[in-house]
C-alpha cells in the first residue's frame, strides 16, 4: 500500500465535473483507490463518493492506493489533481 497527501486547488473545490474525471483516472488501475478527508474515508472510484466528500479548494487529502499497480495509480492521480482535473 502507497500513500500520498495532496491539497486541492481547483478554486470550486471538487465539484461534478472535476469529481467525474478524477474517477475516470482511477477506474483506469486494478488497485483499491481510497481517499481520507478529516475522519471520513471516500472510494476515489466512485462519483458519488467523491461528491459527498464536499470537497473544497485547500482541503488536503492522503490517497491511498493498494493492488497490483499501486505506485502508477497514486501518481496518475496526483497528477491528475495537480493538473486540475481538466479546470
Amino acid at each position: 500500500m502507497v500513500t500520498k497527501k495532496v491539497v486541492i486547488t481547483n478554486p470550486t473545490g471538487l465539484h461534478l465535473r472535476p469529481a467525474g474525471n478524477l474517477c475516470k483516472v482511477a477506474m483506469n488501475y486494478k488497485s483499491h483507490i481510497t481517499f481520507n478527508y478529516g475522519d471520513n474515508t471516500a472510494n476515489a472510484k466512485s462519483v458519488l463518493s467523491v461528491l459527498g466528500a464536499c470537497i473544497k479548494c485547500g482541503d488536503e487529502l492522503e490517497f491511498k492506493c493498494d493492488g497490483p499497480d499501486e505506485e502508477e495509480a497514486l501518481t496518475a492521480i496526483v497528477s491528475a489533481i495537480e493538473s486540475g482535473l481538466g479546470e
